[in-house]
């Protein structure tokens, strides 16, 4: 039995020593700490009206607030428009391989697109899909129960054809985790420490595999959209994404 608590002890050490805690957010205090993150704003006009999806939301600085250590992304129809956030920590921090990982609680309803994700750093330089997308979360209210965890590659022409759609019984209440592990031969998705998803091509050009550069992250709540679909409840809204911390980890 001693022996093998020993064993135990020197594979949890071993364990610690591969994954350092590099990058963190608790969205402690009382404003976000824009040292970290960026605010996208508007419709995406001129560049790329409706976020290039045809979503009709318009993002601002006034839909999110933090409290009592959590970030609140809050979905509001007002008069005809709909309004929310979208921030990003491009410019402010990426990283190559690793583990990422979020907690929080998701929207619900015919018409919300919540999601968690990452984009290729060299984005302004080669453009989408050819930077590479990493989606760790993103759920649709047309489709309650299902978390989609996905993958946007050239070789794909940006379609989700790397994607997999996982029912989970009580996604939808209280607090979830979302993960992704990254290394230079696979990504592997989680949802509350379980599996759902690996993506390990045997190819390994640009087109196939553009996870061999830096990333950075990106956290919203769309509203419709050629994902969440055409048709919204204006009955549901406001809609609260609300987030919890995100940590980033690396050997």
């Amino acid at each position: 039995m001693r022996y093998l608590i020993l064993i135990f002890l020197f594979v949890a050490c071993k364990g610690g020593e591969r994954d350092t805690l590099v990058w963190e957010e608790n969205f402690d205090g009382e404003v976000l700490d824009e040292s970290k993150w960026t605010f996208a704003l508007g419709d995406g006009c001129p560049e790329l009206c409706g976020w290039g999806n045809n979503e009709p939301q318009i993002y601002t600085r006034n839909n999110h607030e933090l409290r009592d250590g959590k970030l609140y992304i809050t979905v509001r129809k007002e008069d005809s428009i709909y309004t929310s956030t979208r921030i990003t920590t491009k410019d402010k921090f990426d990283f190559q391989y690793g583990r990422v990982e979020a907690r929080a609680k998701i929207p619900t309803g015919k018409g919300v697109w919540p999601a968690f994700w990452m984009l290729g750093s060299n984005i302004d330089e080669v453009g989408w899909p050819l930077s590479g997308e990493i989606d760790i979360l993103e759920y649709i209210g047309k489709e309650p129960g299902i978390v989609f965890t996905s993958l946007h590659t050239q070789d794909s022409h940006g379609n989700t054809i790397n994607t997999r759609k996982t029912k989970i019984e009580g996604i939808e209440q209280g607090f979830h985790t979302y993960a992704a592990d990254w290394n230079a031969e696979k990504i592997e998705f989680f949802v509350d420490g379980k599996s759902v998803y690996t993506f390990k091509p045997k190819e390994r050009t640009q087109e196939v595999w553009p996870f061999d550069q830096p990333f950075y992250l990106l956290l919203n709540v769309a509203v419709g959209g050629n994902f969440g679909g055409p048709e919204i409840d204006d009955n549901i809204f406001p809609q609260e994404f609300i987030i919890d911390y995100i940590r980033v980890y690396q050997p």
